[in-house]
């Protein structure tokens, strides 16, 4: 009961968030409205799902409930990018993957060494971390290296004219785009510690943990988002720019 009534007045500030939009006129009451129902109902099932997976603990339940993260954060991440290009879930998907499988092994192995890696509390807690931070990168670095490769194409070819490879055409656009997709978690990283308390270490400290095991906890998982973030972005840059020729090396503008 207590549970209900303190979700029924967190769920007061977003009725205050919608009077005041339409106090302002912002035309913002809908997609308050729909944000907030969104949020409650794929919350509560997200947590239903979870305490069943923890209940049974079945690595192979919980490989399944990553498996669905993974392909609905693939979907999302296509969406973000404006121009649809062939095969782009595929090369967002497996991006996604091997970002997320070599930074959770390197976390596994070396760092918090838990006694199963396929335990889905630790699992999936992670893994949604991490794809979270990644679907944003993914999407802000294809988008701008889509962009650029659309405006730039006389460039491009110019260079791909006097014997440049596909790849030394559009490296500057691809670091571009790199920089662009990794630079909001970088800036996250500046500031933390200092402005804000991240979520995962404010959650911590709610629960009880100590300020410094909070901490500790906190830069693993910041340092993992970061690599995690940097691997996807790269295979992802990958990807596009492979879409984007010919076999025989030619510019392909979808």
């Amino acid at each position: 009961m207590d549970s209900l009534l303190q979700l029924a007045l967190a769920l007061g500030m977003m009725a205050i968030a919608i009077a005041l939009s339409a106090w302002q006129k912002l035309g913002l009451e809908w997609n308050l409205a729909l944000a907030t129902g969104r949020s409650v109902l794929q919350l509560l099932v997200l947590g239903y799902v979870l305490a069943i997976a923890f209940e049974v603990n079945n690595p192979w339940l919980g490989l399944c409930i990553v498996a669905v993260m993974l392909f609905v954060t693939a979907i999302v991440t296509r969406n973000r990018i404006s121009q649809k290009i062939p095969k782009l879930v595929p090369i967002v998907a497996a991006s996604l993957l091997i970002g997320v499988a070599l930074t959770l092994v390197y976390t596994s192995l070396l760092v918090i060494q838990p006694r199963s890696w396929l335990d889905p509390r630790y699992l999936i807690p992670l893994t949604g971390i991490i794809l979270g931070n990644a679907m944003n990168g993914a999407a802000i670095t294809g988008e701008r290296l889509v962009n650029s490769l659309n405006a730039n194409p006389l460039e491009i070819e110019t260079h791909l004219s006097l014997g440049a490879t596909p790849q030394q055409a559009i490296a500057p656009y691809r670091r571009d785009a790199i920089r662009a997709g990794l630079l909001p978690t970088l800036n996250t990283a500046t500031i933390i510690g200092l402005s804000t308390v991240p979520t995962f270490m404010a959650a911590q400290l709610l629960g009880g943990v100590p300020p410094l095991t909070a901490t500790a906890y906190q830069l693993v998982v910041l340092f993992m988002v970061i690599l995690s973030t940097l691997i996807t972005i790269m295979l992802v840059t990958y990807g596009i720019y492979r879409q984007h020729f010919t076999q025989h090396d030619q510019l392909n503008l979808w």
